[in-house]
């Protein structure tokens, strides 16, 4: 039997091998199991992502393969697992391991953990329920997918308003405020914040010119779609989509967002995910394909 050892993750070599381990072994309706790799980007170039936790990560290897990893995503207190599809017996080491590894410690001291499972992976929801878990009330990750139409629909936006990338505006100043009132924060974005969006313009995947933006009349980006494309499996990633309250319901994120999965199209991809089943994707044309549930581990003698 091959070994599997197992060691602490180290991002500068880890990242591109975590990368590598997904893109390989993705399946058609992400039934790997797996997160995408746009996601796997993501989180390490998203402001939340606490570097000072990144030794909390797990790698497992067999032959000098990444064949599992046990992780958080910005902060701890939640725990996602990657595998290669020949070491899913690693499941009860790899829970072991995000008990004691990716738990957070509550104000009264107890240690809290969401564990995120497929809802389709029966095997690992046993093996949690053996475990005390119990499914909670803790927010859920959906994965919806749209199969990219040929030809493709026209893109209609009212007038005075214009779909654009980064690569013709590479604003971080605009971002920033669109980003910030898009998801519904209150007041005008604090200055300070403009370098968050720099990190999250730093993952190497990172395409400006898949980076859609809606201008306004006056100039200000009020609408945001990021786009990924992963050509091996050619597939785009919608990551993030956000439009100023105050020009919400006029169809400016469905311009960016399928501009952004047009050029995507342009370059071989053929569907893209979503992590969301909103109403407003499945109106657009997304399909829910499964829920990612949380599972927390009750006191004893609890239902």
């Amino acid at each position: 039997m091959t070994t599997v050892t197992q060691r602490t993750y180290i991002r500068e070599t880890d990242f591109e091998a975590v990368s590598r381990l997904l893109v390989r072994h993705y399946r058609p309706k992400n039934h790997d199991g797996n997160w995408q790799q746009p996601a796997w980007e993501y989180m390490h170039f998203h402001p939340n992502f606490q570097p000072d936790t990144e030794d909390r990560i797990g790698i497992w290897e067999a032959n000098g393969e990444i064949v599992g990893v046990a992780h958080h995503e910005w902060a701890l207190g939640e725990a996602f697992f990657q595998f290669h599809p020949g070491y899913t017996w690693l499941k009860p080491e790899m829970l072991a391991y995000a008990e004691a590894n990716l738990a957070r410690e509550t104000e009264s001291g107890d240690r809290e953990l969401q564990v995120f499972i497929n809802d389709f992976d029966t095997n690992f929801e046993a093996i949690t329920l053996e475990r005390g878990y119990r499914i909670s009330d803790y927010y859920r990750r959906p994965i919806s997918r749209f199969w990219i139409p040929d030809p493709f629909p026209p893109i209609k936006l009212p007038a005075g308003f214009r779909v654009k990338s980064l690569a013709d505006e590479f604003s971080l100043e605009k971002m920033h405020r669109v980003l910030w009132r898009g998801f519904n924060h209150a007041g005008d974005p604090p200055p300070e914040g403009v370098v968050w969006r720099e990190i999250m313009t730093a993952g190497p995947n990172f395409r400006p010119d898949l980076t859609m933006v809606v201008e306004g009349p006056d100039g200000r980006f009020v609408s945001f779609c990021g786009l990924w494309y992963e050509p091996v499996n050619r597939y785009a990633y919608v990551e993030p989509m956000a439009t100023d309250p105050d020009f919400r319901r006029m169809g400016l994120g469905k311009a960016a967002m399928m501009e952004g999965i047009r050029r995507c199209a342009a370059e071989g991809a053929t569907v893209a995910y979503v992590g969301s089943d909103q109403p407003y994707y499945l109106a657009t044309g997304f399909e829910k394909l499964f829920d990612s549930r949380p599972w927390k581990k009750m006191p004893t003698g609890a239902e």
